[in-house]
Protein backbone atom coordinates (compact mmCIF):
# COMPACT_ATOMS: atom_id res chain seq x y z
CA UNK A 1 0.00 0.00 0.00
CA UNK A 2 1.45 3.34 -1.09
CA UNK A 3 1.75 6.03 1.59
CA UNK A 4 0.24 9.46 0.93
CA UNK A 5 3.16 11.59 2.12
CA UNK A 6 1.38 14.78 1.14
CA UNK A 7 -1.55 13.98 3.40
CA UNK A 8 0.80 12.99 6.23
CA UNK A 9 2.69 16.27 5.90
CA UNK A 10 -0.56 18.23 5.91
CA UNK A 11 -1.72 16.38 9.03
CA UNK A 12 1.61 17.02 10.74
CA UNK A 13 1.40 20.71 9.82
CA UNK A 14 -2.07 20.94 11.35
CA UNK A 15 -0.86 19.27 14.54
CA UNK A 16 2.06 21.71 14.81
CA UNK A 17 -0.26 24.66 14.25
CA UNK A 18 -2.61 23.40 16.95
CA UNK A 19 0.31 22.92 19.34
CA UNK A 20 1.56 26.44 18.61
CA UNK A 21 -1.88 27.85 19.36
CA UNK A 22 -2.03 25.98 22.66
CA UNK A 23 1.41 27.23 23.67
CA UNK A 24 0.51 30.77 22.69
CA UNK A 25 -2.65 30.58 24.76
CA UNK A 26 -0.87 29.73 28.02
CA UNK A 27 -0.70 32.90 30.17
CA UNK A 28 2.82 33.99 30.92
CA UNK A 29 3.82 33.81 34.57
CA UNK A 30 4.76 37.02 36.30
CA UNK A 31 8.45 37.68 36.95
CA UNK A 32 8.07 36.72 40.61
CA UNK A 33 6.28 33.51 39.70
CA UNK A 34 8.88 32.61 37.10
CA UNK A 35 11.72 33.02 39.56
CA UNK A 36 10.06 31.55 42.64
CA UNK A 37 8.72 28.22 43.78
CA UNK A 38 5.41 29.49 45.12
CA UNK A 39 2.61 31.74 43.95
CA UNK A 40 1.47 34.52 46.28
CA UNK A 41 -1.90 33.76 47.87
CA UNK A 42 -3.75 36.95 48.86
CA UNK A 43 -6.79 37.14 51.14
CA UNK A 44 -6.06 33.90 52.98
CA UNK A 45 -6.86 35.57 56.32
CA UNK A 46 -8.63 38.82 57.30
CA UNK A 47 -5.88 39.87 59.74
CA UNK A 48 -3.17 41.88 57.92
CA UNK A 49 -0.58 40.87 60.52
CA UNK A 50 -1.12 37.18 59.77
CA UNK A 51 -1.02 37.87 56.03
CA UNK A 52 2.31 39.65 56.53
CA UNK A 53 3.72 36.49 58.14
CA UNK A 54 2.45 34.40 55.20
CA UNK A 55 4.03 36.86 52.76
CA UNK A 56 7.37 36.49 54.54
CA UNK A 57 7.10 32.70 54.41
CA UNK A 58 6.38 32.80 50.67
CA UNK A 59 9.40 35.04 50.13
CA UNK A 60 11.58 32.81 52.31
CA UNK A 61 10.44 29.72 50.42
CA UNK A 62 11.48 31.32 47.15
CA UNK A 63 14.74 32.67 48.53
CA UNK A 64 15.80 29.28 49.91
CA UNK A 65 14.32 27.28 47.02
CA UNK A 66 12.59 25.21 49.68
CA UNK A 67 9.51 23.05 49.20
CA UNK A 68 7.85 25.07 51.96
CA UNK A 69 8.34 27.23 55.04
CA UNK A 70 6.20 27.19 58.18
CA UNK A 71 5.62 29.38 61.22
CA UNK A 72 3.59 28.12 64.14
CA UNK A 73 2.93 29.20 67.69
CA UNK A 74 0.54 28.38 70.48
CA UNK A 75 -0.22 28.04 74.14
CA UNK A 76 -1.70 25.09 76.02
CA UNK A 77 -2.74 25.30 79.68
CA UNK A 78 -4.44 22.45 81.52
CA UNK A 79 -4.09 20.66 84.82
CA UNK A 80 -2.06 23.47 86.37
CA UNK A 81 0.63 23.31 83.67
CA UNK A 82 1.28 25.57 80.71
CA UNK A 83 3.30 25.19 77.53
CA UNK A 84 3.94 28.10 75.14
CA UNK A 85 5.87 27.84 71.89
CA UNK A 86 6.93 29.81 68.81
CA UNK A 87 8.76 28.43 65.80
CA UNK A 88 9.40 30.67 62.81
CA UNK A 89 10.47 29.98 59.23
CA UNK A 90 10.81 26.21 59.62
CA UNK A 91 12.04 24.36 56.53
CA UNK A 92 9.53 21.92 55.03
CA UNK A 93 12.46 20.06 53.46
CA UNK A 94 13.68 19.30 56.98
CA UNK A 95 10.23 18.06 57.99
CA UNK A 96 10.10 15.74 54.97
CA UNK A 97 13.45 14.30 55.98
CA UNK A 98 11.79 12.99 59.15
CA UNK A 99 10.03 10.46 56.93
CA UNK A 100 13.18 9.59 55.01
CA UNK A 101 15.23 8.89 58.15
CA UNK A 102 12.29 6.97 59.70
CA UNK A 103 11.91 9.35 62.66
CA UNK A 104 8.22 9.87 61.85
CA UNK A 105 7.71 6.12 61.62
CA UNK A 106 9.22 5.52 65.05
CA UNK A 107 7.20 8.29 66.71
CA UNK A 108 3.90 7.19 65.19
CA UNK A 109 4.61 3.55 66.06
CA UNK A 110 5.25 4.58 69.67
CA UNK A 111 1.99 6.46 70.19
CA UNK A 112 -0.17 4.98 67.45
CA UNK A 113 -2.35 2.69 69.53
CA UNK A 114 -5.63 3.50 71.21
CA UNK A 115 -4.34 2.53 74.65
CA UNK A 116 -1.26 4.74 74.49
CA UNK A 117 -3.23 7.65 73.06
CA UNK A 118 -5.77 7.31 75.87
CA UNK A 119 -2.98 7.39 78.44
CA UNK A 120 -1.39 10.44 76.78
CA UNK A 121 -4.73 12.25 76.77
CA UNK A 122 -5.41 11.47 80.43
CA UNK A 123 -1.93 12.52 81.55
CA UNK A 124 -2.01 15.60 79.31
CA UNK A 125 -5.14 16.80 81.10
CA UNK A 126 -3.59 16.30 84.54
CA UNK A 127 -0.73 14.27 86.05
CA UNK A 128 -2.11 10.98 87.35
CA UNK A 129 -0.99 7.98 89.36
CA UNK A 130 -1.10 4.49 87.90
CA UNK A 131 -4.05 3.69 90.16
CA UNK A 132 -5.93 6.70 88.81
CA UNK A 133 -5.15 5.66 85.23
CA UNK A 134 -6.52 2.18 85.95
CA UNK A 135 -9.74 3.61 87.37
CA UNK A 136 -10.29 6.45 84.89
CA UNK A 137 -9.13 4.86 81.62
CA UNK A 138 -10.97 1.58 81.89
CA UNK A 139 -8.07 -0.78 82.60
CA UNK A 140 -8.34 -3.88 84.77
CA UNK A 141 -4.91 -3.84 86.41
CA UNK A 142 -1.82 -1.74 87.02
CA UNK A 143 0.07 -4.21 84.86
CA UNK A 144 -1.97 -3.16 81.83
CA UNK A 145 -1.16 0.49 82.45
CA UNK A 146 2.55 -0.15 82.92
CA UNK A 147 2.61 -2.23 79.72
CA UNK A 148 1.53 0.80 77.68
CA UNK A 149 3.24 3.40 79.87
CA UNK A 150 6.77 1.99 79.53
CA UNK A 151 7.16 2.76 75.79
CA UNK A 152 5.94 6.32 76.40
CA UNK A 153 8.50 6.75 79.17
CA UNK A 154 11.25 5.24 77.01
CA UNK A 155 10.37 7.69 74.22
CA UNK A 156 10.72 10.61 76.69
CA UNK A 157 7.06 11.54 76.25
CA UNK A 158 6.04 10.76 79.83
CA UNK A 159 7.98 11.12 83.07
CA UNK A 160 7.38 10.61 86.78
CA UNK A 161 6.56 13.91 88.43
CA UNK A 162 8.45 15.34 91.39
CA UNK A 163 7.53 17.41 94.44
CA UNK A 164 3.89 17.54 95.41
CA UNK A 165 2.97 15.39 92.40
CA UNK A 166 5.46 12.64 93.22
CA UNK A 167 4.02 9.27 92.31
CA UNK A 168 2.12 10.78 89.39
CA UNK A 169 3.04 10.57 85.73
CA UNK A 170 3.13 13.72 83.59
CA UNK A 171 3.87 14.67 80.00
CA UNK A 172 7.40 15.93 79.52
CA UNK A 173 7.11 19.75 79.24
CA UNK A 174 9.15 19.87 76.03
CA UNK A 175 6.86 17.27 74.40
CA UNK A 176 3.53 19.05 74.94
CA UNK A 177 3.99 21.23 71.85
CA UNK A 178 4.62 18.24 69.61
CA UNK A 179 1.58 16.32 70.86
CA UNK A 180 -0.75 19.29 70.40
CA UNK A 181 0.63 20.10 66.93
CA UNK A 182 0.35 16.47 65.88
CA UNK A 183 -3.33 16.65 66.80
CA UNK A 184 -3.61 19.94 64.91
CA UNK A 185 -2.18 18.23 61.83
CA UNK A 186 -4.69 15.40 62.16
CA UNK A 187 -7.44 18.00 62.46
CA UNK A 188 -6.32 19.57 59.17
CA UNK A 189 -6.27 16.15 57.49
CA UNK A 190 -9.91 15.52 58.32
CA UNK A 191 -10.99 19.14 57.74
CA UNK A 192 -9.09 20.82 54.87
CA UNK A 193 -11.20 24.01 54.77
CA UNK A 194 -8.30 26.26 55.83
CA UNK A 195 -6.01 25.27 52.94
CA UNK A 196 -5.90 26.51 49.37
CA UNK A 197 -4.09 24.69 46.61
CA UNK A 198 -4.35 22.42 43.63
CA UNK A 199 -1.81 19.72 42.90
CA UNK A 200 -2.67 18.76 39.33
CA UNK A 201 -2.19 22.19 37.72
CA UNK A 202 -0.79 24.48 40.43
CA UNK A 203 0.31 27.50 38.38
CA UNK A 204 -3.07 27.91 36.73
CA UNK A 205 -5.21 27.09 39.74
CA UNK A 206 -3.24 29.03 42.33
CA UNK A 207 -2.69 32.20 40.30
CA UNK A 208 -4.92 34.94 41.80
CA UNK A 209 -7.65 36.07 39.41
Amino acid sequence: MDRDYGAEIDELREQLQALAQRIGGIPAATEAQAKGRVVKMPDMHPDPAIMAVLDQLEDSCNAHQDSGRLTYMGVFSLGGRQSTWIRNDVSANHLLSLVEDRTAERVLACIGSRDRLNLLLAILKKPRTVAQLVAECGYHSTGQVYHHLRPLIAADLVTEANGAEKGCYAIQPHRVQGIILLLAGIGDMVNPEFSRGQWENPLEELRPQ
